[in-house]
């Protein structure tokens, strides 16, 4: 029995993913927040910290940046300066932050994270939106889409990778195509990373975009983090990784007044996260991909359901526009299943599910999926 397989009860605990349905039957796989305890060396520094007693001003210490550094070398075959690094509170403040520092339009491709499409917002800039295609072969960037999209002002693209919510790992060849997109058109490309850890297919693996060629590096941000990968996105730890020093510059004058530090138990548990879990992260990726292969043979066995593989992320993105449904969301909530609603990535119709779960837990939710499904 893995240890992944032990129901941890967080109903009546400070979770947002279970308090949404508090006194509902209701199983809550939406947000993306793994329902697993996090790595023991993680928890074990965490009390050491706390065991120091004293929660000052914290930053980020030698060790904790050669973590990082010795991480991203062993993992993706990226040397990188400890200079490039900027520490962030969390990656969706990076993405305003791009957004504040780079002037001009922002294009992105849908479906999307949502905070892709209201950080532009936020910020006063213009989004424009290519739609990513849907094929046999499964989720693919349009060129001919991207192309139309771009405007003479846009100057930042948002890239998500892996994505969220289809699940791509991007390969060499695609990232390559829009690096050179990115060249033809002088953008910066901002490319959130923070799934990069969750890759579920033995034979691909994660290519940062900036190791890419030092072209790709010199107008790139990277935005990173442990939270996902290692399930601790409440303790607010991230960075981002800007090689190009001007670029740098600007986005630390767009956080300067705004952005508060990093939790000081945050940089402990990213530390402890990136040097002494390996064997943790190992044993989660098969148990996750495992779910997957549940999730995707449910699914498309249902009439009415389908989906691609999810090359990457513990989420499914799931198309049900055949059930007819008008809010699909609140249809399958009312047979006890609390996913997240398409509409919300731009693309109604759909709904985004987390297996990120123990198998029992995630047994019983496609149950209820199946049910709602036939019941449309």
């Amino acid at each position: 029995m893995s240890s992944f397989d032990q129901p941890i009860d967080r109903r009546h605990s400070d979770s947002i993913k279970w308090s949404k349905y508090a006194g509902r039957d209701v199983l809550p796989l939406w947000v993306a927040d793994m329902d697993f305890a996090a790595p023991s060396a993680v928890i074990e520094t965490l009390h050491r910290r706390i065991e120091h007693g004293v929660f000052g001003y914290g930053g980020p210490w030698p060790s904790l940046t050669e973590s990082v550094l010795t991480h991203l070398e062993s993992e993706y075959d990226w040397r990188i300066e400890a200079e490039w690094i900027v520490w962030l509170p969390g990656l969706v403040s990076g993405l305003n932050i791009a957004c504040r520092a780079v002037d001009g339009a922002v294009l992105t491709a849908t479906p999307i994270y949502p905070p892709f499409l209201s950080a532009p917002h936020f910020s006063g800039r213009k989004l424009n939106r290519a739609e990513l295609a849907c094929t046999d072969d499964g989720w693919r960037f349009d060129q001919a889409a991207l192309l139309a999209a771009l405007t003479p002002d846009t100057d930042l693209f948002l890239l998500c990778h892996p994505h969220n919510p289809v699940g791509r790992c991007w390969s060499r060849d695609e990232l390559l195509e829009l690096a050179a997109l990115a060249e033809a058109n002088d953008l910066i490309v901002c490319s959130d990373e923070i799934h990069c850890g969750l890759i579920l297919d033995a034979d691909k693996r994660h290519i940062p975009f900036a190791s890419l060629s030092p072209a790709a590096a010199k107008r790139s941000i990277t935005l990173m983090a442990p939270s996902k990968t290692f399930n601790i996105p409440g303790l607010g730890c991230a960075f981002a990784v800007i090689p190009d020093a001007s670029l740098r510059h600007r986005f630390e004058h767009a956080m300067h007044g705004i952005v508060p530090h990093v939790n000081v138990l945050g940089l402990a548990a990213c530390e402890a996260a990136y040097r002494d879990s390996g064997d943790w992260h190992r044993e989660l990726i098969a148990y996750l991909r495992a779910n997957r292969d549940l999730v995707i043979a449910t699914v498309n066995r249902e009439k009415g359901a389908k989906m691609k593989s999810v090359e990457a992320t513990y989420l499914a993105w799931i198309d049900v526009r055949q059930l007819g449904q008008a809010k699909p969301a609140a249809h399958f909530e009312a047979h006890g299943l609390g996913l997240s609603d398409g509409a919300d990535f731009g693309a109604p119709g759909w709904l985004r599910l987390n297996f990120g779960c123990p198998r029992s837990t995630l047994e019983e939710a496609l149950k209820r999926f199946s049910t709602a499904c036939r019941a449309a």
